[in-house]
């Protein structure tokens, strides 16, 4: 059986975008302090109509310890989607904007994310090419 597919994207922005680095120190401390920074990736969702959603899917570079002087990046990439499935579940819904529609569009994000730290001169910046969006949704639905 093959599954019906309920949504579809009619959208897709860079909603927001942060990427500030405070000074040449920072800058020329970030190519061997950039180990030290995270990827956060969040995903919220707002409705716009009955059947029309926006999720924004944001990724953002995080020191692991506090510094004063860090860098600050952040993007927030806005999907619209328009649900065509009538009698959709609310759990399928979930899984949509957690899931299908982050997974769609994350090689899209990323690599515009990579595009901006490259084009400011850093060009060994390692962010995965995949993020399991299933396996985070799994184990947020544990906690």
């Amino acid at each position: 059986m093959t599954k019906k597919i309920s949504y579809k994207i009619v959208g897709k922005y860079i909603k927001d975008l942060i990427f500030s680095i405070p000074n040449a120190k920072t800058f020329f401390l970030l190519s061997k302090d950039i180990k030290n920074y995270k990827i956060n990736i969040d995903i919220k969702s707002n409705q716009i109509e009955k059947k029309i959603i926006e999720i924004q899917t944001s990724i953002s570079l995080n020191p692991s310890e506090n510094k004063s002087e860090k860098i600050n990046t952040k993007i927030i990439f806005a999907t619209i989607i328009e649900i065509l499935d009538e009698k959709i579940e609310k759990e399928e819904i979930k899984k949509i904007i957690l899931i299908n529609v982050p997974t769609e569009i994350y090689a899209e994000l990323r690599k515009i994310f990579i595009s901006l730290f490259e084009n400011s001169g850093f060009k060994n910046i390692k962010i995965s090419e995949n993020v399991d969006f299933e396996k985070l949704y799994n184990l947020r639905r544990v906690q």
